[in-house]
């Protein structure tokens, strides 16, 4: 996912909050964003060793290193562990070959997963300057795993990393600085996730979105955000897909438009984001973007529920409903309940 990621709370509205009134244009949904989106862990998001991910590629030294990488990309990892063994016996610096076994090690991929030989394959190839291991290496290292928990080194590796331009690197660096409070590490956290977003990172574009609304680490600028929350959602961030709806039916930093903000909340909410769901639910019971149906929103109503998100203003409007109707509301959130 890949490193499968956990979908982000939208920075938007806390379970509950805001959940007593109809969404009107005297009632608006939430406004984003809180700081709640900076306290995630750091991740380890896609890189071109990333299984499934199409377009970069580490760097090659020659046909042979391109025959390990590929077999890797189409889950062949007893081969791919083979020929990156091949590679190295034929040149023992080849660093490509190095951070494969590695992410072999560490991933547990067609070997028994040791994240110490990880470490060793990770820190024989930053020492040949890839960049992609010296980015594991420091959540490695700052996570414990494969060694000793070590904060200073793991961000150590981190910026060295994103000094060569790895974008995952200057996320997660990013985040780290916005951890500290200080307003000097915001500014870098700002130009950091901009780094990242420009590799078009999603949960870096929303990150960054969430700092442009704010104005923290950068001017205040809804318009900056929108954008770059349009960019997130592009790139699959379930946040920033939630966060660009919002804005959207607020008309905050872009032209107001309900059927297109609806569009993108039925998105979210078929993916399992449960404020979606509660802000279709809403748009359902009140005809606003979509047409007016009571049993969509019973259904989406109940989904929202059901992921601990409920809505007293929709329990108390979705009383009329007939026990067919009803019916056909709970199976339609059953059965949405079980879409991933």
């Amino acid at each position: 996912m890949a490193v499968a990621e956990t979908p982000r709370p939208a920075t938007a509205v806390a379970p509950g909050a805001n959940t007593q009134t109809p969404p009107t244009s005297q009632a608006p949904l939430p406004k984003a964003a809180t700081k709640e989106v900076f306290t995630a862990p750091l991740k380890e998001l896609p890189t071109p060793y990333t299984p499934g991910v199409m377009g970069a590629r580490p760097p090659t030294a020659n046909k042979e290193t391109d025959i390990a990488f590929g077999a890797y990309q189409r889950g062949q990892y007893t081969t791919a562990f083979r020929e990156a063994t091949k590679r190295l016996t034929a040149n023992p610096k080849d660093a490509a070959a190095m951070t494969l076994l590695g992410e072999l090690y560490n991933q547990g991929l067609g070997i028994k997963q040791d994240p110490k030989k990880a470490a060793e394959w990770y820190r024989l190839a930053a020492a040949q300057g890839d960049i992609h291991a010296m980015a594991s290496l420091g959540l490695m290292s700052i996570d414990g795993r494969g060694g000793p928990k070590d904060l200073k080194a793991g961000q150590h590796w981190l910026e060295q990393a994103s000094a060569k331009g790895d974008a995952t690197a200057s996320y997660n660096l990013a985040l780290i600085l916005l951890g500290t409070g200080k307003e000097a590490d915001q500014a870098r956290a700002a130009t950091l996730f901009r780094k990242a977003a420009d590799g078009e990172i999603g949960a870096a574009q929303h990150d960054l979105g969430v700092l442009y609304l704010q104005g923290r680490g950068v001017p205040k600028d809804p318009a900056q955000a929108a954008e770059l929350f349009r960019r997130a959602a592009d790139n699959g961030d379930l946040a920033g897909e939630v966060e660009f709806a919002i804005l959207l039916f607020n008309g905050t930093g872009v032209p107001k438009d309900e059927v297109r903000a609806a569009r993108y909340f039925l998105h979210a909410a078929s993916r399992g984001n449960a404020i979606a769901q509660n802000r279709v639910a809403r748009l359902y019971a009140s005809g606003r973007g979509i047409p007016k149906n009571t049993v969509e929103a019973a259904a989406w109503n109940l989904a929202a529920a059901a992921q601990g998100l409920s809505d007293g203003w929709l329990d108390q409007n979705l009383t009329d409903l007939t026990p067919e109707e009803r019916t056909r509301a709970e199976r339609m959130a059953s059965e949405r309940a079980n879409v991933k």
